[in-house]
């Protein structure tokens, strides 16, 4: 009764401000790769919180490579771009949601957000405070969850096995790599930069390689493990993939989360195909979204949160600063110019 009385002291409490939101906006669809005239910004005048709504003020903003191949199927032209945010409860007619928590959620590039509760979560209400919130976007969040259920779910994987990682200084390939550390696995990683070859060997790496300057990827991975790979995550597609598939050991299982080497084809990619490989070999190969798995989430992000306080599971941010740069932020991410997770901060 002193809860239901607290909350009825704070609805009469809040103050009632109109919100003028700023949205970054779908212009027109992607050709190629994406520039900046395909956006526009936009001002929003929110209405009031109804019953069981809040309004939410963005403080963090995530940008993903899923958004471009995303944009093409889920969003027309005009939509506010979509993402994940972690938010700010500033005004609030849900007992489920008070003001000042803070809240994860899908509410697209938008500075404001009115929201009736089906599309926020509320942050684990015993983050630390020396975590930053916006890990709850990388490796206690999406990135993180995509990672260890690829592995997990998807792979299987178990201690003494090979693991080859590709995007792997990324959001999502840098959380996988150390996961399979931590469950005992040698890893390989390929990444872009020499600089992120040298962060993937401070995550404890077995081995890592800049693919852009090795004179010949086969062999880069055949050095890196001669015996062949168990498993193998895939973030990238293409070219990479036609030459890593025949490094597979027999009964080898392929994660399939991401291609984005094929995101901004304008004509897409042909052959070789690995229907061969996959038969003599007896492959299995299985793409995923994260959210199969959503019934597993709280207990998931409780264990990853366990591994970055007990410093197992290392999280590096590529920060932006001010919402007016989210597209030169997802443009940058596209381009591989993040080693971790690049995210806006507001």
């Amino acid at each position: 009764m002193i809860h239901f009385f607290s909350y009825i002291l704070q609805l009469l409490s809040t103050k009632r401000v109109m919100v003028q939101a700023k949205t970054w906006v779908l212009k027109q669809h992607f050709e190629g790769f994406p520039k900046h005239t395909d956006f526009e910004l936009k001002l929003e005048q929110l209405s009031e919180p109804r019953d069981g709504e809040v309004l939410l003020e963005a403080v963090f903003l995530s940008v993903d490579p899923y958004m471009r191949p995303f944009s093409r199927v889920r969003m027309q032209a005009g939509d506010v771009m979509i993402g994940t945010q972690v938010a700010k409860v500033i005004q609030s007619n849900s007992p489920s949601f008070p003001v000042g928590c803070h809240v994860v959620g899908r509410c697209g590039w938008r500075t404001h957000t009115v929201s009736n509760g089906s599309d926020i979560t509320k942050i684990l209400d015993d983050w630390p405070q020396d975590v930053s919130l916006s890990h709850a976007l990388g490796a206690i969040g999406m990135p993180g969850l995509t990672a260890l259920y690829g592995l997990e779910e998807v792979c299987a994987i178990k201690s003494g096995e090979t693991l080859l990682v590709n995007a792997a200084a990324g959001a999502v390939g840098s959380v996988a790599g150390q996961i399979a550390k931590l469950k005992g696995c040698k890893v390989v990683g390929s990444a872009g930069s020499d600089d992120k070859v040298a962060y993937l060997k401070e995550l404890g790496f077995d081995q890592a390689f800049n693919y852009k300057t090795v004179p010949s990827l086969e062999e880069a991975l055949k050095n890196a493990s001669p015996e062949g790979y168990d498993c193998y995550f895939e973030n990238v597609g293409g070219p990479f993939s036609s030459v890593a598939i025949p490094q597979m050991k027999t009964f080898g299982r392929i994660a399939v989360c991401g291609g984005i080497s094929l995101y901004n084809d304008t004509t897409p990619q042909t052959g070789p195909y690995p229907h061969l490989q996959m038969i003599f070999k007896q492959l299995k190969m299985e793409g995923f979204l994260v959210g199969r798995w959503e019934h597993k989430n709280d207990e998931s992000l409780k264990r990853m949160l366990t591994w970055v306080q007990e410093g197992k599971l290392k999280c590096k941010e590529h920060v932006t600063v001010g919402f007016e740069n989210m597209p030169a932020a997802f443009m940058g991410m596209l381009r591989g110019e993040n080693i971790g997770k690049a995210i806006v901060k507001v």
